[in-house]
């Protein structure tokens, strides 16, 4: 318990002396809600486009997207403070440690998805002030936003633990990041892609967290809320152990 507790401080410690990591990480959803955001809602201001967003303006629709896009992006970049810690060494005093190793990557894994977390608790509040949002709503999208934090986070560390260089994670989260987004239904509605993307939807994890914040946020959703919240913690229980094994069998030279 206490590897656990000192992973997670540690984390948060991390986390918020970066003043620029912080910074950018508000930054650019900020950006996404008032440039693109607020220029599609005015653009979709007509009763037909209400239809095709379940009856809510187009802004509204796209913040539950744009909260759990934060959480996403600031979970799974965390693996880039893994390769930090190969390079400096910690990660070799973690895993020669006299400790338990499922401790000290289950308190990184909670560590770094309550930084994420917190991102996208910030974001969902600036938003009150673009829209009226369910208020009610906004416990249980954190919570879903913790659980996809945890996902997201522990594949984050995954590939950290597999991959030596910054630029090379850098490159693989630019390649997930951008579809992952996409196909998890916050800028458009699942119903409006065309069959191959839906497939591709359906295996997204992000998408059950989208449609569940919505569902809690706007009150519409595609899926049942039990469904979503099933998925996304099958999802995340199994991530979660992949990172911890991961974790067991890491050798660093």
């Amino acid at each position: 318990m206490n590897a656990f507790l000192a992973m997670s401080y540690r984390q948060l410690k991390r986390f918020t002396r970066a003043k620029s990591r912080v910074f950018g990480s508000l930054l650019n959803p900020i950006v996404w809600l008032l440039f693109f955001g607020v220029g599609w809602s005015r653009a979709f201001n007509f009763p037909a486009a209400r239809e095709i967003f379940g009856g809510v303006d187009y802004l509204s629709y796209l913040i539950p997207g744009v909260v759990s896009m934060t959480i996403f992006s600031g979970s799974f970049i965390s693996g880039v403070t893994v390769i930090w810690d190969k390079q400096f060494g910690f990660l070799k005093e973690t895993l020669v440690a006299p400790t338990s190793r499922s401790e000290a990557i289950l308190g990184r894994i909670i560590g770094d998805s309550i930084t994420a977390l917190l991102q996208g608790v910030l974001i969902m509040i600036f938003s009150l002030s673009l829209v009226s949002l369910n208020i009610y709503g906004m416990i249980p999208t954190i919570i879903v936003g913790f659980i996809l934090a945890v996902a997201f986070s522990s594949v984050g560390i995954t590939l950290g633990l597999k991959i030596n260089s910054q630029e090379g994670f850098h490159l693989i989260f630019g390649l997930m990041m951008q579809p992952l987004i996409f196909l998890s239904g916050a800028f458009y509605p699942i119903d409006a892609m065309p069959l191959w993307m839906k497939v591709l939807s359906y295996i997204n994890p992000l998408t059950y967290a989208v449609d569940s914040a919505r569902y809690f946020l706007t009150g519409v959703s595609k899926f049942e809320i039990f469904t979503n919240i099933s998925i996304l913690f099958s999802l995340s229980v199994i991530l979660v152990c992949l990172a911890m094994y991961s974790f067991e069998k890491a050798v660093i030279d």
